[in-house]
């Protein structure tokens, strides 16, 4: 008899942070988690998230994408079920179905490298290997230029390669950068976020200031659907712009790789709709020989890594760590490696469990 998917369901877990963290200053999420097993026993963890709550109508279509797609089917490889799923998005768009289709396909990835006993990374393709850390999550645009040196300093001793200071947008950020780059090894990049804060002129100012000071990037300058005001970005200062967080669907984003208006996109696990179009995504980027660095989630970005060359920085921004067991650590060299075990590797607390 051929092996079928037994059991599926989707929830919502919500998770609440002590405080407002990041430049969007997020202080909760509802979590989408999807549990899968096949009719061997083999079992299947997924999850996405919506940022600041309100996951009601991604849950409704995780439902939905379930019983018409995944309970009682014979099991296929995750990008077949991908696109059966998302074919059903003609008429409704992407919005919470893109969502929800992450959390299950990040299940069925778990699932389909567990049949084969294998970790993530090598059911993806991929073999082990160890990848560059950056830290973003312990600075925020209100801080001071010397806050933003306080915030950096620990990180530059746990040696990783680069951290990402926040922004406003305005002429402050001179400083504040000049100060980091003025505390912290020439060895160590810098790069910014500015969390879609500037208009154009804005935006142009800001990427001449991160160009004297050496940035590698500025991410998210201007909203990502700005297209235009990344054309004149890319104009008059190429080759420092990052963006992509905010983009759902995989399509969304060859503006800005066929353009080459950005030197990194960074596909953020929800929004562009789980592991399946972010291993599209990287093949196309790497094809335009374009980096591409996933928003935050490192212990789970790093079998994508692992997986195509494209991926040259994970993100340390910490999160919805604390809801599960399992994430691999970052070594005393600023680098992380995949763990050795079946799957992704990552299982709920006690507290989040069902």
């Amino acid at each position: 008899m051929p092996v079928t998917f037994a059991l599926a369901s989707a929830r919502i877990a919500a998770f609440k942070l002590d405080k407002p963290v990041g430049g969007s200053g997020v202080a909760a999420v509802d979590v989408v988690i999807v549990d899968v097993a096949d009719s061997d026993g083999a079992r299947g963890l997924g999850f996405s998230y919506v940022l600041g709550g309100c996951a009601t109508a991604v849950l409704a279509a995780a439902t939905d994408q379930i019983e018409r797609h995944v309970r009682g089917k014979a099991i296929a490889p995750p990008q077949a079920i991908w696109r059966r799923v998302a074919s059903g998005f003609n008429r409704t768009g992407y919005g919470p179905n893109i969502i929800a289709l992450a959390a299950l396909d990040v299940a069925l990835w778990d699932l389909w490298a567990k049949r084969q006993s294998l970790p993530l990374y090598a059911a993806m393709g991929g073999e082990a290997r160890a990848v560059d850390v950056y830290g973003s999550g312990y600075f925020n645009p209100a801080q001071t230029p010397e806050q933003a040196v306080d915030a950096a300093l620990p990180q530059i001793a746990r040696s990783l390669k680069a951290i990402k200071p926040r922004v406003k947008g305005a002429r402050s950020d001179a400083a504040l950068l000049q100060a980091v780059r003025k505390a912290i090894p020439d060895s160590v990049h810098i790069m910014t976020d500015a969390n879609e804060k500037c208009d154009l002129a804005s935006a142009r100012w800001l990427l001449a200031c991160a160009r004297d000071q050496g940035l590698l990037f500025v991410e998210e300058p201007m909203p990502a659907y700005a297209i235009e005001g990344y054309r004149a970005l890319n104009a008059a200062e190429p080759g420092l712009v990052a963006s992509g967080e905010h983009l759902q669907g995989r399509h969304s984003f060859m503006p800005l790789v066929s353009e080459r208006l950005v030197n990194t996109i960074q596909p953020d696990l929800a929004m562009v709709g789980g592991l399946t179009p972010c291993l599209e995504l990287a093949a196309t980027a790497d094809a335009f020989d374009i980096a591409l660095s996933p928003h935050f989630l490192p212990g789970l970005f790093v079998h994508l890594a692992c997986a195509t060359p494209a991926v040259k920085w994970i993100e340390e921004f910490p999160l919805l760590e604390p809801m599960f067991e399992g994430w691999p650590e970052i070594d005393a060299g600023g680098q992380m490696k995949p763990r050795d075990v079946a799957g992704h590797g990552l299982t709920l607390t006690k507290t989040y469990s069902a």
